[in-house]
This record gives C-alpha cells, structure tokens and sequence, in this order.
C-alpha cells in the first residue's frame, strides 16, 4: 500500500498567505500616510542611487506615466524632491529629502512588526530556511527581489 500523498495546495497556501500579506501591509502603509507603491518606489530610492523617473519605472516595470503620478504624489508630501540632472537638462533626478529617510525607517519598522506577525509560531531557523525558500523559488522564476510584481499588471494597490 503507498503512503497517502498530499495534496497539491502549496500555490493556494501561498497565495492565502500573500493576500494576508499584501493587506496587513497596506495597513500599515496606510498608517504612515503612503501607499504600497508608494513605499514599494521609497525603498528603491532609499537605496541612494541618482535615479530618474524613466529608470524608475524601469525598475518597477511600469509605464512612465504611472511613475509620474507617484513621483508627484512623493514629491507634494514632501518624501522626494526632483532636481534637473546635472549631465542632461532633459531629466530630472529623483532624491529622497530628510522627511522621507524619516519615513523609510518607519517603514522598515513596519515591515519588522509585519514579518514578525507573519511568521509567529515558527523558530528563527524555520524562519531563515523559510527566507531562503522562498527566495531560491522568486530566483527560480527570475523575480526581481526588490519590485512586488503587482506593479507590471497594474494591480497593485494604490488607494488609500
């Protein structure tokens, strides 16, 4: 007799376990006054790099002028500033202001608290076997670690 299988439900686990995710993030995101693309296109500016909105968008795999009405909204809360390149007059780079370093600190306390919340009841070795499954499988697929895919389709969520 052949041990009993499993069924195949790790897909599902894993999508149940992305929309608590992506939910329990947009809360939190919320509660800092942003969105998720938003903080999605803080934490790649953040990393200080001089980047325009052309290459932004690039990153994030969206069409510019999505990444202008994100720009626009950083930039009238103060998180970003737009200042004309120095090598082409055409462009402008993208720079986060102090305000916005503020923000992303609370950011990453967020995420922290989220992940903590997410992975509650399982060991620090569960969790960094879990870190490093899951990153082997995004590898795998040639997911860019830095950009939730959500961005591409346009469904990532931009409400408030």
């Amino acid at each position: 007799m052949t041990p009993a299988r499993r069924p195949a439900r790790i897909g599902f686990l894993l999508t149940q376990l992305g929309s608590l995710a992506a939910e329990s993030f947009a809360v939190r995101a919320r509660e800092l006054g942003i969105t998720p693309p938003e903080a999605g296109a803080m934490r790649i500016l953040g990393r200080g790099a001089d980047m325009n909105q052309r290459e932004l968008a690039e990153k994030l795999g969206v069409a510019q002028s999505r990444v202008v009405a994100l720009v626009d909204s950083l930039e009238a809360a103060g998180l970003i500033t737009r200042e004309r390149s120095t090598t082409d007059r055409r462009n402008f780079v993208l720079h986060v202001t102090a305000p916005g370093r503020e923000l992303l600190t609370r950011l990453r306390s967020a995420a922290e608290a989220q992940e903590e919340e997410l992975t509650e009841g399982l060991s620090a070795d569960d969790r960094d076997r879990l870190y490093k499954l899951l990153l082997r499988l995004g590898d795998a697929r040639g997911l860019d670690r830095d950009v939730h895919p959500g961005y591409r389709g346009g469904s990532a969520q931009t409400d408030r």
